[in-house]
């Protein structure tokens, strides 16, 4: 009758606000009744109506337990509980402490509740006072507080505290049991210490508990986070040979591996693994061989799987679509990835900022740069507001299309919106005015860069290396390369081509060539693209014999010149009338597989020609016949 009196009170006189006082009767009245759960949603009211303090409600509680309910010490678990329910934790724990201070007490189980609530939120120091107000209130303890508190520690990364933790709690007769050890073990797994879980598995087995499947899952998680997928492998053998059964978060995990390893071979091993043993695989499981498939250039086959998800009743998430909609942007099909765009919304599944930084990626791979502005206003509309990841790309985007002026409204857009670039964005602006050939304002995003105490990475100095020798400026090209050695950055071979390139754009081939010296001194290891462009540069100057032997090192150390190499070089020789070095520049072509073209042949036939060797002339135009070659005007 209480809660039915109360109900016909609140809807006969809204206007009409009960006390607390009057609450608390009627919940001592429910409570003696039995009625507890209905007791328990007057509380809520109680705990849930503003302007009350904690203080005045447990007076209340305190008043109407001595006015006439004695036996029902349960009302003040359920004060706490609701506390507890209603997610007000500080006031929870509050409320506790003036029960005490009252000279009253709360069960073991609501104590559990309350701490285990603190410890779920991360509030673990305030766990632990509650811990120990409990237990100097005289609360029993059990093994359930003993579980919550390890976690606690767990998740305070405490674990050199576990010990004499255990040892406290056995003095009060409380042991750890099975949850206990594999609340620690997990612990231990998250922090890397994953032989100390294998230790502490063993002393589980010493003390006659057996290992279940989220020991071994434990684990199985902690040697693939340091990287031993091979142990993680043997460990689910040996679980299987000791009777515990793999669930579909074992594979899960081994899959996830699989993933940052990109070992599809090992994935497509393990799923089907998964399906013998009559597992159903889950979201992940389908995600981890769809992200594989898309990864590896196997459009069709995460596509399959993409179908299998929806055969099995399973409804596709963010992160399946994202993961679609990322393998047809890697392949250039952006009707297709726009299509399951639309069907992810109308399936109710909205897209996130990842989802729409995917699309923005494809779209401006594409050059599709006007769809990109329409999706970004979209994304905006939708009150999905733009991170820094989103402004880079399409930052970038614009680059790479030669629309500075967009790019540069984007990034003081992203400035205006307190966004910080990073050096990703950094490197798209100077890159495309490195390409407009606008080094100063190149140079001045790189100060600004330090200035915003961002610190260039490999990319930077290349972009900048190769802007200033594209300019022919290769003296501050080689101020970057200096620089980017003394911070610790190792050149690759292709800054170093950059630089062989900008010496001999100046025609300053004995210089690049010395450059290069000093490459292989270092440990760089020239390339097919070294040799070219030395070889180039040095045609370019008519040293033919440097050139020369440029062509003759390049093959010694089994690198095969180009057409283009050989083309250059063989009508430098023509021109000077050496033809016997260009015949056999010629023969070296036929013998390392570069079929001749139309200009190799016009090389040869000019040459002869102007000679008067008009024998050699022929031979060589009834080949370029032979070869499908049709003579045009410059013969």
């Amino acid at each position: 009758m209480s809660q039915h009196f109360v109900d016909l009170i609140g809807r006969y006189h809204p206007k009409f606000r009960h006390s607390s006082s009057s609450l608390c009767a009627a919940v001592y009245v429910l409570f003696r009744s039995r009625r507890v759960s209905e007791a328990q949603a007057l509380i809520l009211r109680m705990v849930r109506k503003s302007g009350v303090s904690r203080g005045e409600i447990v007076d209340c509680v305190v008043l109407g337990y001595r006015n006439f309910g004695f036996g029902c010490l349960g009302v003040f678990d359920l004060l706490v509980k609701s506390y507890v329910q209603a997610r007000k934790l500080r006031e929870g724990v509050e409320a506790f402490g003036l029960i005490r201070d009252r000279g009253f007490c709360v069960s073991i189980n609501v104590c559990n509740s309350l701490i285990g609530g603190l410890v779920k939120v991360g509030w673990c120091d305030l766990a632990w006072e509650v811990y120990r107000g409990f237990v100097e209130s005289g609360i029993q303890v059990n093994v359930f507080t003993l579980n919550i508190m390890v976690n606690a520690l767990c998740k305070d990364r405490k674990l050199g505290d576990v010990k004499s933790f255990l040892m406290e709690m056995e003095k009060r007769g409380v042991y750890a049991d099975l949850v206990t050890y594999n609340t620690l073990i997990n612990g231990y797994c998250r922090q890397g210490m994953v032989e100390e879980a294998l230790e502490l598995s063993k002393t589980m087995i010493d003390q006659g508990l057996k290992p279940c499947v989220m020991t071994y899952n434990a684990i199985l998680n902690g040697l693939c986070r340091i990287g031993s997928f091979d142990r993680a492998k043997d460990m689910l053998v040996e679980m299987v040979n000791v009777g515990v059964s793999p669930d579909t978060a074992t594979y899960n995990t081994l899959l996830s591996e699989c993933c940052r390893k990109d070992d599809l071979r090992t994935a497509q091993m393990i799923f089907a693994k998964m399906l013998l043993e009559d597992l159903i695989p889950d979201l992940f499981s389908y995600s981890s061989m769809i992200a594989l498939y898309s990864r590896n250039g196997h459009l069709d086959r995460a596509l399959a799987c993409f179908e299998d998800v929806k055969r099995c009743g399973l409804v596709p998430d963010r992160v399946i679509y994202t993961i679609i909609i990322d393998a047809y942007c890697r392949n250039g099909i952006m009707t297709e990835a726009l299509k399951l765009r639309d069907e992810m919304v109308e399936k109710g599944c909205a897209m996130d900022l990842v989802t729409y930084n995917t699309l923005l990626n494809g779209l401006c791979r594409k050059k599709m740069l006007g769809e990109a502005e329409e999706l970004f206003n979209e994304m905006t509309e939708r009150g999905i507001f733009p991170d820094y990841k989103i402004f880079t790309t399409l930052i970038d985007g614009f680059c790479k299309n030669r629309n500075m002026s967009k790019a540069v409204n984007l990034f003081e857009s992203m400035l205006q919106r307190n966004l910080k670039p990073d050096v990703v964005t950094y490197n798209a602006l100077i890159d495309g005015f490195c390409k407009e050939g606008d080094m100063e304002r190149a140079s001045g995003l790189w100060n600004d860069m330090l200035t915003k105490k961002l610190y260039p990475n490999y990319m930077t100095y290349s972009i900048l290396i190769n802007g200033f020798c594209s300019k022919g400026d290769v003296p501050k090209a080689l101020k970057f390369w200096d620089e980017m050695v003394e911070k610790g950055i190792e050149p690759t071979i292709v800054t170093c081509n950059t630089v062989v390139k900008g010496y001999c754009r100046t025609g300053d081939s004995a210089k690049a060539d010395e450059f290069l010296s000093n490459m292989i001194l270092k440990g760089i290891s020239p390339d097919q693209i070294t040799y070219n462009t030395l070889v180039h540069g040095y045609v370019r100057e008519e040293n033919m014999d440097k050139a020369f032997d440029f062509v003759s090192r390049m093959e010694n150390q089994g690198l095969l010149p180009d057409i283009y190499t050989y083309n250059v070089i063989l009508d430098c020789f023509a021109r000077e009338g050496r033809m016997q070095e260009a015949n056999l520049i010629y023969s070296k072509m036929i013998d390392r597989g570069v079929n001749p073209d139309r200009s190799t042949f016009r090389s040869l036939i000019n040459g002869y020609v102007t000679q008067d060797n008009l024998k050699e002339a022929f031979r060589f135009h009834d080949e370029m016949l032979r070869r499908g070659f049709v003579p045009d005007d410059k013969f």
